[in-house]
């Protein structure tokens, strides 16, 4: 029997799949989790939620008390709040909404991958710029590229990923006044940096920003995230996302999350000191090493290759992200930001490579 293949569309056949390999190890130190479980009450304070579950019925479509514990978190109205199956949903929704054929997306390299990816999957044209030397973002080439492109979408990501760098209010502020579009900031990692774009948030303003509860809430497993925009925005996402989308334990889940918020500071603030010193030690190593407002650290080594760094890292089974084919960071490394005993088990192994 003759089996016959139906070719996807040509954009999509030509496109390679956004990974994150894994490996068995003992340290894993690459996909910028939490490096501690949800704090203690949390499973069980889930689980009483999930038996009062009406599992024979649709969730809450509109996902009403988990908007609304947002809302009060951020001290917005629940009407400014979008929720979805982790952040890169959301992303994709206003790639979905803002996006599509005779529309173009505006992304400042090196930065996060999906960006580019989401838009190009939904028939998007993707407008790339450069960042400069030091990865900061070059406002010469945000003017140029906003220019030539027109955006419909302009994509910040702050803290940067991979970079950890952090955008300054001024900057954000210069791009909203260029871009025709919406103004997308990322911050999926914006609990670890010293402000956060939500303060520029209105109803008159077209920029919203995106969180996710993956990683300070140590929820990745969970797969929840969202956004803050103007309410004008969030109604036009509601008419594009599939119904009932967000199920009602994840909902449950968020909600229960946000009765931790002190907790959730806490472990903020310990991660951000254990950055400080997994930087310290780094710099004090032939590497070069950027500043990071995020859970994990970019480096690269100056005297051996990336590549063959990260392989002896594995062989010591310690794991962290190998970035050298990533555009721009050829020898580049990032390690998240894990447990001290973790980071010692890293610095240690890296230390006895690069000396």
């Amino acid at each position: 029997m003759t089996v016959t293949r139906i070719r996807p569309r040509d954009s999509a056949a030509l496109m390679e799949g956004y990974h994150s390999p894994q490996l068995d190890v003992e340290v894993r130190l690459n996909t910028n989790e939490s490096p501690e479980p949800p704090p203690a009450g949390f499973a069980q304070a889930l689980a009483a939620e999930v038996g009062r579950l009406d599992w024979h019925r649709y969730p809450d479509r509109a996902a009403r008390g988990l908007r609304q514990g947002l809302a009060d978190l951020h001290g917005v109205t629940p009407e400014q709040i979008f929720v979805a199956n982790g952040s890169n949903e959301v992303l994709q929704t206003v790639a979905l909404t803002y996006g599509g054929p005779g529309r173009s997306a505006a992304v400042f390299e090196p930065t996060y991958a999906l960006h580019a990816h989401i838009a190009r999957i939904t028939g998007t044209e993707v407008a790339e710029g450069e960042r400069a030397a030091d990865f900061s973002l070059d406002m010469a080439e945000v003017r140029r590229v906003i220019s030539e492109a027109n955006p419909a979408l302009t994509y910040l990501c702050s803290p940067n990923n991979p970079t950890g760098m952090v955008e300054t209010p001024e900057t954000v502020a210069e791009v909203l006044g260029l871009a025709p579009g919406l103004v997308v900031v990322d911050e999926a990692y914006g609990q670890f940096a010293p402000w956060s774009a939500l303060e520029l948030v209105n109803d008159d303003t077209p920029l919203v920003v995106t969180q996710t509860f993956s990683k300070t809430w140590s929820m990745a497993a969970a797969r929840l995230g969202y956004l803050v925009g103007p309410s004008w925005v969030v109604a036009e996402l509601e008419k594009v996302v599939l119904p009932y989308h967000l199920d009602a334990l994840k909902q449950a889940a968020g909600l229960v999350a946000l009765r931790y918020r002190a907790e959730m500071d806490d472990r903020v603030a310990r991660l951000t000191e254990e950055r400080g010193r997994v930087e310290q030690v780094l710099r004090e190593l032939p590497c070069d090493v950027w500043p990071s407002g995020a859970n994990f650290v970019l480096f690269r080594p100056r005297a051996i290759d990336g590549d063959e760094v990260w392989n002896r890292l594995v062989k010591d089974s310690i794991l962290v992200r190998n970035c050298s084919s990533w555009p721009r960071l050829e020898g580049c490394l990032r390690v998240t930001i894990g447990t001290t005993d973790e980071d010692d088990r890293f610095l240690n192994s890296l230390g006895e490579i690069l000396t």
